[in-house]
């Protein structure tokens, strides 16, 4: 099977909302998901197989900000349009600078709502989140109300800070095929295909990155505890884990 019908749509709809709604940690839902949908849309598992074989096959994400390096800096709107600076945020402590896929993607909304839930603790720490999507200022909307994220949703339009990062790839013919029921183009405002790998740098004040996750495979996320630590760790001026 190469394409998703309205029944698998609509089964895949239902795995969302059990592994939404399950116990466990956020990458144990992760992964019931991806179970879920595998067996729903096989073709899409086994494709997504590949391309996260071609990435780490070249280092996909490997030269991203380092823990002791400087973070660079960004100026990028908000799904409100207001502009936000990493150095203005990091006047109130460290933050977590999270790059997700889109509003469309459902590992990208259960890491999003695992946040949501974790920001009291956040908060207590005196660390705050900020997120980052290659979507335009319709669908950060979207995004943040349905996840009820009160942290900025940010547009990376064109992926311009995640290419310097490093992070921005093609997902290539095969991905752009399966997925070709998704409305991209419109999404990102242009039809290039292009997604950052879904990351995490952990900021501290003084700028520099204490901790980051990055890894190829977007079904893999940070888990929360580990998300904790490493602000815990900023505050303290300590880095943390690569």
């Amino acid at each position: 099977m190469t394409s998703l019908s309205p029944a698998d749509a609509e089964q895949l709809r239902l795995a969302f909302q059990r592994c939404r709604d399950m116990d466990g940690t956020l990458n144990d839902q992760l992964r019931a998901y991806a179970d879920a949908s595998r067996k729903v849309f096989p073709a899409y598992g086994e494709a997504v197989d590949r391309l996260v074989a071609r990435l780490n096959g070249n280092g996909g994400g490997e030269t991203a900000p380092r823990p002791g390096d400087a973070m660079p800096p960004f100026m990028l709107p908000d799904e409100s349009g207001r502009l936000v600076a990493l150095n203005a945020l990091l006047e109130s402590g460290p933050v977590a600078v999270m790059f997700f896929r889109g509003h469309w993607c459902p590992y990208c909304r259960l890491n999003v709502r695992a946040v949501v839930q974790a920001l009291g603790r956040i908060k207590a720490i005196g660390a705050q989140v900020v997120a980052i999507v290659p979507e335009t200022q319709e669908y950060t909307r979207q995004l943040k109300s349905d996840a009820g994220a009160p942290f900025p949703i940010l547009t990376d339009l064109d992926n311009g800070y995640a290419l310097s990062l490093n992070l921005a790839i093609w997902l290539g013919a095969e991905i752009q095929h399966l997925l070709s029921y998704q409305d991209m183009a419109k999404f990102h405002g242009n039809d290039g295909w292009v997604l950052p790998i879904p990351a995490v740098f952990v900021v501290g004040r003084d700028g520099l990155v204490k901790a980051r996750f990055v890894d190829p495979d977007f079904r893999k996320r940070m888990e929360i505890d580990d998300l904790l630590a490493a602000l815990e760790d900023a505050r303290r001026g300590k880095l943390s884990f690569a």
